[in-house]
């Protein structure tokens, strides 16, 4: 369980809190039994800077200008709370190198870009994973008093199990037929970094990927799922999950395949990203 909120007067600086992170990194012990903050952060009055949103709908394909905040928006809002609680020396996962594997989205209503909005962020958990161990993250943001978003992520710190589990179901690329061709360019982490704030590494050079066990940058998690709901189309009111299956290198080419609510992103004989989209109510 969580302990009693913590109430923050403005949105956390991302840089310090990657550095700290960065320099923490290689002390971290990662294990599924291991303790974590229990601290939840909450931010109130919080606003969209409309210049952001605009880069951020640019890189991740959505149409720019809309009233309504993209579905996936409100990860980022909520990043630099999650960021506070990953960096923190409390947090067992060293944050360089830590991987999104999975978000489960809920929006319970469309969020105007001008309005005014809480955000809370807390850790649920640990838990094992065939690579190593992750956590869950959620996020709430209440708008009038009301929840009208949430979202559980999971991030895997990848270590030594001394189990060799079998791949997960969705390796390999599923039946959906393709919609499209998208050939990614080799700055698009670079690109998403700067309108997210999510700076990590593995996402932004070939030589920085590489010191984490990657031939070369790879895309955001949030980024793909971002790119493949831009063209899905999200109603107002839905649950969307996604599983992040395997990384995308940067550059490359990959395909956006959909059909009666799922989606999902392949290439090379692998699936990326597979997902689907509920409707609620």
């Amino acid at each position: 369980m969580t302990s009693a909120a913590l109430v923050l007067t403005g949105s956390p600086a991302l840089a310090p809190l990657l550095a700290r992170g960065a320099l923490r990194s290689p002390f971290k012990r990662p294990r599924p039994d291991a303790d974590y903050p229990r601290t939840r952060l909450v931010l109130p009055g919080v606003r969209v800077d409309l210049s952001r949103l605009a880069a951020y709908e640019r890189v991740c394909g959505f149409a720019t200008g809309d009233d309504a905040l993209p579905v996936t928006y409100p990860h980022v809002l909520g990043f630099p709370l999650a960021m506070r609680l990953m960096s923190d020396r409390r947090f067992p996962l060293p944050l360089l190198g830590l991987v999104h594997t999975s978000i489960e989205i809920t929006r319970h209503t469309s969020l105007p870009a001008t309005g005014e909005y809480e955000l809370a962020v807390h850790v649920e958990g640990l838990a094992p994973h065939r690579r190593g161990t992750q956590a869950t993250v959620v996020t709430e943001v209440r708008g009038a008093g009301e929840v009208v978003w949430e979202s559980r992520s999971t991030y895997l710190a990848r270590h030594r199990t001394g189990s060799a589990a079998a791949r997960p179901a969705g390796d390999e690329p599923g039946g959906l037929p393709e919609v499209a061709e998208w050939r990614i360019a080799e700055d698009v982490g670079r690109r998403y970094g700067a309108a997210s704030g999510d700076r990590n590494p593995i996402h932004l050079h070939p030589l920085t990927a590489r010191l984490f066990g990657f031939p070369r940058a790879i895309a955001h998690g949030m980024w793909t799922v971002a790119r493949c709901l831009a063209a899905h189309g999200v109603p107002q009111s839905a649950r969307v999950r996604a599983e992040f299956r395997a990384p995308v290198l940067l550059p490359g080419t990959v395909e956006y395949a959909a059909r009666d609510g799922r989606f999902e992103l392949r290439g090379g004989g692998r699936t990326h990203v597979e997902g689907r989209v509920d409707r609620l109510g």
